[in-house]
């Protein structure tokens, strides 16, 4: 990802321009004579914004605490993770140093001046903390959270196909269901025709061997002397035609 189009970057462009306005207030301060009414409100108003920037680079440092998990998934190395974390380090020393000086005063001369802005300070509204989140909530890194709200989608959009790989999965493992259960449908049914089949057989058999034993028991011993010989006579007529000829 190119500098232009890295949210981090332009998040730093943003806190670096707040910095620069910051020292330009603080050598501004620097030339206000000790008493005037117009040092106090500037004091107030580097205080302000220190805390504001301050904010901000934390911000920015728990973004590249989230990167330094996996740098691959956001495209970046070790060196880049430490240049940032070196830029943040930087970012906030400057800020200190500015802070330190305002509250310290202009050395001597400016020791009973410092004492009244603390106590001008303790008198400022609790509101300062709000107004500074105000100011900084709504814009809260836009180009990460949109970064981060593309990944999102870009992960939803692959969940969504591989939902839709399985779908088809699915759908294809039910249609060899159906025709399963199609087939075994239909083997049953030729089992209870092939039953109905051996039943009825097994009927008419019955019905040939009662009229069998009926002629049997009519024709008595010697009918059915006649009948032994008819048959072995048939079975030998019937073995020479198979096997002899």
């Amino acid at each position: 990802m190119s500098s232009a189009q890295d949210p981090f970057y332009i998040v730093k462009e943003e806190i670096q321009d707040s910095i620069d306005k910051l020292q330009s207030t603080f050598h501004k301060w620097e030339r206000i004579s000790p008493g005037m009414g117009d040092q106090v409100h500037v004091t107030k108003e580097i205080l302000a914004n220190c805390g504001s920037i301050e904010w901000q680079v934390d911000e920015l440092e728990k973004a590249v605490t989230v990167a330094a998990k996996d740098p691959a998934l956001y495209g970046i190395d070790e060196a880049e993770l430490e240049r940032r974390r070196r830029w943040t380090s930087n970012a906030r020393t400057q800020v200190r140093n500015v802070k330190t000086g305002v509250l310290a005063g202009k050395g001597n001369a400016g020791a009973g001046n410092a004492s009244e802005v603390r106590r001008e300070l303790m008198r400022m509204p609790n509101s300062t903390e709000a107004n500074r989140y105000d100011q900084y909530g709504g814009r809260d890194d836009d180009g990460f959270v949109q970064s981060e709200s593309d990944r999102q989608m870009l992960l939803i959009k692959q969940q969504d196909e591989e939902l839709d790989e399985l779908s088809k999965s699915v759908q294809r493992i039910g249609g060899v269901g159906l025709t399963i259960h199609d087939e075994l449908v239909a083997q049953e049914r030729i089992i209870d025709e092939l039953g109905t089949e051996m039943d009825s057989t097994k009927n008419r058999l019955d019905f040939v061997q009662k009229k069998v034993g009926m002629v049997m028991k009519k024709a008595g011993a010697k009918g059915q002397m006649m009948m032994i010989c008819f048959l072995l006579v048939l079975f030998i007529i019937l073995f020479v035609l198979v096997f002899l000829t």
